[in-house]
């Protein structure tokens, strides 16, 4: 893959992770698990604060992942090798941790695709604001990993043959 189509993936990258950490950010800032709360079932205290620590573990990625990227996109000569394990890393941490989380908060459905909704279901109940925040990064997301579903494969081979050679 030529270093443009890289870079250009780069920035498309940056650019959702950056919309979708935006999104996070702003609702971890405003909200409190005695909002949720309030909001939603009493009874799902311990559930709530998953989810709030889930969304937490994603952020960090997506920090993480910004920095790298946004570092070689600034650098005066543009590293195709280290943008590909860059894009690579941002799929498997930050792409498929929100769609896959480790906490197993929410599961992502995956006949969503065939009906056009929201592949992101919850596990319990939860707030309407919740479910808003879900669904304003998901797509941007869900883009990301179209385009990037490629390293999945191609990195991966790439590092089984140097390390073969």
């Amino acid at each position: 893959m030529g270093n443009d189509l890289v870079q250009q993936q780069l920035t498309f990258t940056m650019v959702k992770l950056e919309k979708a950490s935006t999104e996070i950010r702003k609702f971890l800032n405003e909200t409190t698990l005695q909002d949720l709360m309030s909001q939603g079932d009493q009874k799902s205290k311990g559930d709530y604060v998953d989810i709030l620590d889930q969304f937490r573990r994603i952020l960090v990625y997506f920090d993480e992942g910004q920095e790298s990227g946004n570092l070689l996109l600034r650098s005066e000569a543009f590293r195709k090798g280290a943008a590909e394990k860059t894009l690579y890393w941002i799929f498997h941490q930050c792409v498929e941790e929100f769609f896959q989380p480790k906490l197993d908060v929410w599961y992502e459905d995956s006949r969503a695709a065939y009906t056009g909704r929201n592949a992101i279901k919850f596990r319990v109940t939860v707030p309407e604001d919740l479910k808003d925040l879900v669904k304003s990064i998901e797509g941007p997301l869900q883009e990301v990993r179209e385009e990037l579903e490629y390293y999945e494969t191609d990195y991966r081979t790439k590092v089984r043959q140097r390390d073969n050679d």
